[in-house]
């Protein structure tokens, strides 16, 4: 239940984003999801790709700073409610997100949290018989 994410450490300025994409477009590497978040120096990208070791690999042989992050996939109705409700759970048992984003597949959304206990949110949410992804079934979309 665990899935591999990317984080690639970027300057801010521009074209960067496009740098990243065409080392990973190359290979024919599928992004599923993508985040970005920034400041005015730098930002982090955050990318849920179709081989993360590949990715990975290949933005380091092009100097990239890169790591990879385990983060859990939650498919709900794309309703707010249901996005409240996974944070509800988390919370209630005092799991914190240090971020999350989500996306829509149609009447679905799939939602990506990095949580301070991964592992016991993933009990939590089961517990709660909500839907979990699988790293090869998110990889796949």
């Amino acid at each position: 239940m665990i899935i591999h994410q990317l984080s690639v450490f970027l300057e801010n300025k521009s074209g960067r984003i496009a740098e990243v994409l065409e080392v990973l477009g190359k290979e024919n590497i599928r992004i599923t999801a993508l985040s970005m978040a920034d400041t005015n120096e730098f930002g982090i990208l955050r990318l849920i790709v179709s081989d993360p070791d590949k990715a990975r690999a290949l933005l380091k042989e092009q100097l990239f700073t890169v790591n990879i992050s385990d983060v859990i996939s939650v498919m709900a109705p794309d309703e707010a409610r249901y996005y409240a409700k996974v944070l509800k759970i988390l919370s209630d048992i005092e799991i914190s997100v240090e971020y999350t984003y989500a996306f829509s597949t149609g009447k679905k959304s799939i939602i990506i949290l990095r949580c301070s206990d991964n592992e016991k949110a993933i009990k939590a949410i089961k517990d709660h018989e909500m839907e979990l992804l699988k790293a090869s079934d998110l990889y796949k979309i």
